[in-house]
């Protein structure tokens, strides 16, 4: 498996998710979709899109509803892509946005591996692969990022650490699509900051790999935590997105979230 092919997996896998091309997210210019709904895209995605932006870091390719099409066109046409992922101008958008009961919901920043950079990285302890079957006693709140019980259908290889049998660290691939799994990494507070995360990330990426899947790796910008495993591992940014729904939807995401914290 070669850094083209990866890249060029993703690349594919993006345009069935965004439905347009491979090669409109290398142009130059800016790119308006109408989403649709499709078997093929990413399982956990909702289709179709009210507006998701992708950038590859060339341009934007946005999906949507056809009602957006002038509110999206001329926001993007304004500002340079790199800034249509930021504050202040994202505000725009938002303002835009709120005209047809929608508000900015998630961003998040994707990563895959340099072949030339991914190596295995160790821990000072035990570590073992998993399969699907070995995840049923695993979906409790302390493994949420690794495994999702809403999606357990999903959950196809884990790596797990252990300190004595105790489990104390995992990572979870999910199939999301045909030819791509997705890592989650969790590891319990009290053994945080020993290399576990790293460990477990690369083994579990070398294990997709070595079964014909291109791992990819989901972080918000924020989560410093995160992206340093990533990239210590051996992962690089590669594209990031930006999506909108219904204003019910994310101020119920915010309530739901107050109540945990």
């Amino acid at each position: 498996m070669t850094n083209e092919y990866i890249l060029n997996t993703a690349l594919r896998q993006s345009a069935v998710d965004m439905n347009c091309a491979a090669e409109d997210f290398l142009s130059d210019e800016n790119k308006i979709v109408f989403s649709k709904a499709t078997d093929k895209a990413r399982s956990y995605l909702s289709l179709p899109f009210d507006c998701n932006l992708v950038s590859y870091g060339n341009n934007i390719v946005a999906s949507i509803r056809p009602e957006l099409e002038h509110a999206v066109q001329s926001y993007i046409s304004t500002y340079p892509a790199v800034h249509c992922f930021e504050t202040p101008n994202m505000h725009v958008l938002s303002s835009s946005l709120a005209e047809f009961g929608l508000k900015i919901c998630f961003m998040a920043e994707y990563f895959l591996p340099d072949i030339d950079l991914l190596k295995k990285h160790t821990c000072p302890y035990e570590t073992r692969i998993l399969s699907h079957d070995d995840f049923s006693d695993l979906y409790l709140p302390q493994w949420s990022n690794a495994l999702c019980k809403e999606r357990s259908e999903f959950d196809v290889l884990g790596v797990g650490a252990y300190d004595g049998g105790r489990l104390i660290g995992l990572a979870g691939c999910s199939a999301d699509c045909d030819s791509m799994l997705q890592i989650g990494i969790d590891v319990l507070p009290e053994y945080r900051r020993r290399g576990i995360a790293s460990a477990l990330i690369s083994e579990l990426a070398l294990a997709a790999i070595e079964r014909g899947k291109v791992p990819f790796y989901c972080a918000a910008w924020s989560n410093i935590r995160s992206v340093r495993s990533a990239i210590k591992c051996g992962f690089r940014p590669a594209w990031v997105e930006l999506s909108a729904k219904s204003a019910e939807f994310v101020d119920e995401m915010n309530k739901r979230k107050a109540m945990r914290s």
